[in-house]
């Protein structure tokens, strides 16, 4: 936004003028009361009459021209003066409207507007005051909007805690219910044994993954560094979903450049990672019929983890939100196809650990998680 210089009010303006008029009318007083006396002083002083009547007579400027009278020369000087101390006067008394607008500005901001800025342009000194202040002023709504963020936040993880808990719980009570009356049939007793098993499990898979996720954020959560062979990490990751990838009609590939790449990581933590993408590639990669597991070493100090599949793409507007805590691409909460909604949160809270990126990348060929690690996270500088 274009400043412009501080617009003064009517009052200020009048003010301006009643302090240039009381200047004006005080120097000249003084002047008068200046020439009087010197006046007074030269006709005491004959000696000073005729120093001044030779001085006249000897400087002579070009055509002719003589040096005017004492008083002549004095008024001048004086008025050189006088504009000079009134321009202080003035510029002065305008500098501290200035300020007293900024202290006006700032108090109209601490009232609660803080959608406000100071947009004028003040003297260089102040001006660097207001820019402070705007900073600050701008410092502060992020810092609010975090804030309410993180409320918000905590609110969604309160609701989708408490669905997520309630909805196995009411049929593991539904179902107890029914045994506990003795109503049903041996069949039914089965069947409905294993409905509240299931649900049960599902609750744990929440604790469980709640768990983690809150360790993750921990910050004295430390990691197990050791070296890891990636392209045998890899074989052992794909051979346990052999059984369901066969089941689907999906193979697994695995790539590693070069095939000896080694790296320090938490091995644990890092085969946590891959169970949930590719978990998630099953679940989500609807049609998909391949899952390439790939590993580059690139610039030498970093390695690029990929897991991709060629199944349905996430849409756009999803590819930033993936991350976040129980979001889920699909909003119906259904659990046949979403797990806790934790998985790719914990996923990036692993990559954060060893001071790693993720992003997901996806269109109508593929959909791919693109990991960058440090070859040692002890080396490496968090990039969070």
């Amino acid at each position: 936004m274009k400043k412009e210089r501080v617009k003064l009010t009517g009052a200020e303006k009048s003010e301006l003028f009643a302090e240039g008029v009381v200047t004006v009318v005080l120097l000249l007083l003084l002047n008068l009361s200046i020439i009087i006396l010197i006046h007074l002083a030269i006709l005491q002083d004959e000696s000073l009459v005729n120093g001044i009547y030779f001085l006249k007579k000897t400087i002579t400027f070009a055509g002719g021209y003589h040096l005017w009278s004492w008083q002549n020369v004095f008024i001048v000087l004086m008025g050189v003066g006088d504009l000079v101390v009134l321009y202080w006067r003035l510029i002065r008394r305008y500098h501290q409207m200035q300020l007293r607008h900024i202290i006006l500005e700032l108090h109209y901001i601490a009232n609660g507007h803080f959608d406000h800025r100071i947009n004028f342009r003040v003297r260089p000194e102040l001006q660097r005051v207001v820019d402070s202040i705007n900073s600050l002023v701008d410092s502060t709504v992020n810092s609010i909007n975090e804030e309410r963020a993180i409320e918000q936040s905590k609110d969604e993880l309160i609701t989708n805690v408490s669905h997520d808990i309630r909805t196995p719980l009411t049929s593991i009570i539904g179902y107890l219910g029914l045994l506990k009356a003795g109503v049903t049939s041996p069949e039914d007793q089965k069947k409905y044994i294993n409905i509240a098993y299931t649900k049960a499990e599902q609750m744990k898979a929440l604790a469980n993954d709640l768990f983690e996720y809150t360790t993750l954020k921990s910050t004295n959560t430390k990691l197990n560094l050791t070296d890891l062979h990636i392209y045998s990490m890899l074989e052992q990751v794909a051979a346990g979903f052999e059984l369901e990838a066969e089941k689907n009609g999906i193979e697994i590939e695995i790539e590693a450049r070069p095939k000896n790449l080694t790296i320090k990581a938490d091995a644990e933590k890092l085969v946590r990672v891959y169970n949930n993408l590719i978990s998630n590639a099953f679940k989500y990669g609807t049609g998909a019929t391949k899952i390439k597991l790939v590993a580059n070493l690139v610039n030498k100090r970093e390695v690029e983890l990929r897991v991709e599949n060629n199944g349905a793409p996430i849409p756009k507007k999803s590819l930033n939100k993936i991350f976040e805590r129980f979001y889920r691409v699909e909003t119906s909460r259904n659990t046949k196809t979403g797990g806790t909604g934790l998985g790719l949160s914990i996923t990036k809270g692993v990559v954060d650990l060893h001071h790693g990126t993720i992003r997901c990348e996806s269109n109508e060929k593929w959909t791919s998680f693109i990991i960058r690690l440090p070859l040692d996270p002890k080396k490496a500088s968090p990039t969070h």
